[in-house]
C-alpha cells in the first residue's frame, strides 16, 4: 500500500507539473521573442526622426553609429529625382521583402540566416518611404530562456520530490497501524493474550484497532470465565466427596474399606488439582436478569435436610432459623445451593466431629442476611481466607469455596464478611442486596451499606443451639 500510494502520487504530480510547465515555458519563449523585437523597434524609432529631416549619407551614418546598432542596422532609402538610392549598413533581408514593406507602409519581419530582421518603414520629407532594417539574432530571442527553463525544471522536480515524500509519510502513517494490527493478530493467534494494538492512525484503522483490542479483552475474559467455570464446577464435586469420605470412614476396617477410603482421598486430590489449575481465572460477576431469583428459605431447608443426615452421623448439633416464611432473593437457586454447600462443606471438612453449626436467615426491606456459624476453632486470618485460590493452608483447601460465596453476594451489590460467632467458632455473613441499593465506600475502601434496624438487632442478638 505504501509504494502504491507513492507511485500514484508520483504519476499525478508529474502530470500536473508537465501540464503547467510546458505551457509556461512556451509563454516564456514568446515573451523573450517579444522583448527582443521590442528592442529592435526602439532602435528603429531612434533613427526615424533623422530620416524625416535629412537623407545625407554622412549624417545618417553618424546617427546610426550614435544609436550603437550600426552592426545590426541597415537603412534603405529609395532614389528620388536627382538623388540616388542610399543603403547604409549590411542588408540581410531580401529585396522583395523590403519592396513589400515600402509599398504597404507597414512594419514586417522576415527570417534570415542566424535570426530575423525587423523592417520598419519611415516617411521621408520628399514623400518617399525609407526602410530601416534591424537584425535580431537568435541569441537575442533565446536570451534568458535556458535559465527560465532550468528554474521551471527545478521547481517541477522539487514539487515531485516533495509530493513523493508527503505520500511516503502518509503511506507510513496508514501502513504502520495496519502492520501493528497484523502483528497483534499473529501474537494473539500464537497464544499471547496480552497482545494489544495502539489505537492510532486514520479513523478506519483506529476503529479497527479499538475493535481488535475489545475482541482480545473478550477472548481473555472468555478464557478466564471458562477456567473459572471449570474450577467452580469442580469445587461443587466437593459436596458429594465429603459425603463419600464420611461414609467411607464409617465402613470400619478391612481391605475393601481401606481401598474405598484411599480412592476417595485420591479423588479429592484430583479435584483439588483441577481447582488449583483453574484458580488463576478472574471472577466475573453477572447481575441476575429480570425475573431471576429463588426462595432462600426453601433452598436453606433443602440443603440443611441433606447436611443434617451427615451431621447426625458425626454427632453434630444443628440449628436453622428464619426459614419459616418465604424469602425472595435475586440469586439463582443453583448458585445459592452451591454457596451453602461450599460453606457447610467447609464446616464438615475443617472442624472436628461433634462440632455444632447453625444457619440463620434474616429478611429486611433492602437486604437479606444468611449466617453460617459453627463452634469450631475459627479462622485465624479471615482476609487471607477470602483471597481466591489461596486456601486456608490446610489439606484439601483451595480457597474457591468462599470465592463462590463472595461472587454470589457481589452479583447483587452485597458482600461477605468473616467473623467470630456466638458459638465460639467462625461466622460467615452473606449480605444479599435487594433492589440494587447503592454502595458507598468507607474507611480504607471497606463497603458500607445502610442496614435496617431489624436486621442489625437480629444480627447482634445472641443465639444458642437447641
Amino acid at each position: 500500500m505504501r509504494w502504491a500510494l507513492v507511485k500514484v502520487c508520483l504519476a499525478v504530480t508529474t502530470m500536473v507539473v508537465v501540464a503547467f510547465a510546458v505551457p509556461l515555458g512556451l509563454v516564456i519563449r514568446e515573451m523573450a521573442r517579444d522583448r527582443a523585437f521590442s528592442n529592435a523597434e526602439r532602435e528603429a524609432a531612434a533613427v526615424a526622426p533623422a530620416l524625416s529631416i535629412t537623407t545625407d549619407r554622412d549624417q545618417l551614418e553618424r546617427v546610426v553609429a550614435s544609436a550603437g546598432s550600426d552592426a545590426g542596422m541597415a537603412v534603405h532609402i529609395p532614389a528620388s529625382g536627382d538623388t540616388a538610392a542610399v543603403d547604409l549598413g549590411r542588408r540581410r533581408a531580401a529585396a522583395d521583402d523590403i519592396a513589400t514593406v515600402r509599398r504597404l507602409g507597414r512594419a514586417s519581419t522576415s527570417e534570415v540566416p542566424g535570426g530575423s530582421t525587423l523592417l520598419q518603414p519611415v516617411a521621408l520629407s520628399s514623400g518617399e518611404i525609407a526602410v530601416v532594417e534591424v537584425y535580431v539574432p537568435d541569441s537575442a530571442v533565446t536570451n534568458g530562456l535556458t535559465t527560465a527553463w532550468a528554474v521551471l525544471a527545478g521547481v517541477g522536480l522539487a514539487l515531485v520530490v516533495g509530493s513523493v515524500a508527503v505520500a511516503d509519510r502518509l503511506g507510513v502513517r496508514m501502513v504502520r497501524p495496519a502492520q501493528r494490527l497484523v502483528e497483534g493478530a499473529h501474537e494473539l493467534g500464537e497464544g499471547k493474550l496480552g497482545a494489544r494494538v495502539p489505537e492510532e492512525g486514520p479513523d478506519e484503522l483506529r476503529l479497527a484497532a479499538v475493535a481488535f483490542n475489545s475482541m482480545a479483552d473478550q477472548v481473555v475474559q472468555l478464557l478466564a470465565n471458562e477456567r473459572e467455570l471449570a474450577a467452580d464446577l469442580s469445587h461443587r464435586l466437593r459436596t458429594p466427596l465429603t459425603v463419600l469420605r464420611l461414609n467411607a470412614a464409617s465402613l470400619g476396617d478391612g481391605p475393601a474399606a481401606e481401598q474405598t477410603r484411599t480412592a476417595v482421598a485420591q479423588l479429592e486430590r484430583e479435584v483439588d488439582t483441577i481447582i488449583r489449575t483453574a484458580r488463576d481465572a478472574k471472577p466475573q460477576t453477572v447481575a441476575a436478569g429480570p425475573g431471576a431469583g429463588c426462595d432462600a428459605a426453601e433452598v436453606v431447608r433443602e440443603r440443611m435436610a441433606f447436611w443434617s443426615a451427615l451431621a447426625e452421623d458425626e454427632d453434630r448439633k444443628v440449628r436453622v432459623a428464619g426459614v419459616d416464611r418465604p424469602v425472595r432473593i435475586p440469586v439463582a437457586r443453583a448458585d445459592l445451593a452451591a454457596a451453602l454447600d461450599a460453606l457447610l462443606g467447609n464446616v464438615f471438612r475443617h472442624t472436628p466431629e461433634g462440632t455444632a453449626f447453625a444457619v440463620d436467615v434474616h429478611n429486611g426491606e433492602d437486604a437479606v442476611i444468611v449466617l453460617v456459624s459453627d463452634a469450631g476453632p475459627g479462622i485465624s486470618d479471615p482476609e487471607a481466607a477470602m483471597a481466591r485460590g489461596r486456601g486456608s493452608g490446610s489439606a484439601g483447601s483451595t480457597g474457591l469455596g468462599l470465592d463462590i460465596v463472595r461472587r454470589l453476594a457481589e452479583s447483587t451489590g452485597g458482600d461477605v464478611r468473616i467473623g467470630s460467632s456466638v458459638l465460639g467458632g467462625t461466622e460467615v455473613r452473606i449480605w444479599i442486596q435487594l433492589g440494587g441499593a447503592p454502595v458507598r465506600r468507607g474507611h480504607r475502601g471497606t463497603v458500607r451499606r445502610r442496614r435496617p434496624g431489624r436486621l442489625v438487632s437480629a444480627f447482634n442478638r445472641p443465639r444458642s443451639l437447641p
